[in-house]
């Protein structure tokens, strides 16, 4: 069901597309390596995406996801969104340039009233829309507007999507896990933590990529590391497109290469097997 295609997802009955040109400036090589999940906090999919592609609203994101799982995308996957803010995790600063967005059509917190729950927008959802819980950061419960099991559902689809088609993603994050205390979404009526369990945890513990495995590079210039890291100063000089290498090693969106030395090169630029 999905598809991406030049960092787009492809259009059919439950995927289509609005403009954002306000964003334009591409990721770094090496990004983005992880996805921060959002809810909305307004009346529906279609107007929130409407909203975050207007040109004077300084906030966008990659996807939207409505309540019937559909999916509505702002933004090319390879392009910087405006949906983290200010934020900070592991004492990495400005997640925006890290991250793809996914938003959520989700109202968050729900006031009660009477037999009803009450959105800070005014409208009102019945009980079997809402849980009560605590939230991660927070110690007393509060009333959650529920998720669907077609979000959740399109959710994990879109994200096993987006981590097969990116390697460099090694983390899926909350955005009240990157700015605590200034927001709380997703919040605890989605499950997060099982979300990422499944999608990175469980592919961090496969086995390592069988030795002497070779591969060949699969964009003009590739830079070879001396650490599994962006940052890392590079060992020699950029290896140029179908030049083989031999994989001796894997570590997350990284592989450890031979040619007349050893380093890391980012794994989503190398074809793996025998060159046609």
């Amino acid at each position: 069901m999905i598809h991406i295609d030049k960092h787009w997802l492809s259009p059919n009955n439950k995927v289509s597309h609005i403009n954002c040109p306000k964003n334009g400036q591409r990721f770094v090589q090496g990004q983005p390596d992880t996805i921060i999940i959002h809810y909305t906090a307004g009346k529906d999919a279609k107007s929130s995406a409407k909203y975050l592609s207007k040109d004077n609203v300084k906030a966008s994101a990659h996807v939207v996801v409505a309540r019937d799982g559909s999916i509505i995308q702002l933004v090319p996957f390879n392009t910087i969104a405006w949906h983290a803010g200010k934020s900070e995790y592991n004492g990495r600063v400005g997640y925006n340039k890290y991250s793809i967005g996914i938003e959520i059509d989700n109202a968050g917190i729900l006031t009660p009233s009477g037999d009803e729950f009450v959105s800070w927008f005014g409208k009102k959802y019945l009980a079997n829309d809402v849980i009560k819980a605590k939230h991660r950061n927070e110690h007393i419960e509060k009333y959650w507007h529920t998720y669907t099991e077609d979000q959740i559902e399109m959710i994990k689809n879109l994200c096993e999507a987006l981590i097969d088609k990116y390697p460099s993603i090694i983390n899926i994050l909350g955005h009240e896990e990157i700015a605590p205390g200034r927001k709380s979404d997703p919040g605890p009526a989605f499950p997060l933590d099982n979300l990422r369990n499944r999608l990175i945890q469980d592919r961090d513990s496969e086995a390592a990529i069988h030795p002497d495995t070779i591969g060949y590079v699969d964009v003009s210039k590739l830079n070879i590391r001396g650490l599994p890291d962006i940052n890392s100063q590079t060992v020699t000089e950029p290896l140029i497109e179908n030049t083989p290498v031999k994989i001796i090693d894997k570590y997350k969106a990284w592989y450890k290469v031979k040619i007349e030395t050893e380093g890391w090169v980012a794994s989503e630029y190398i074809a793996l097997g025998k060159k046609n």
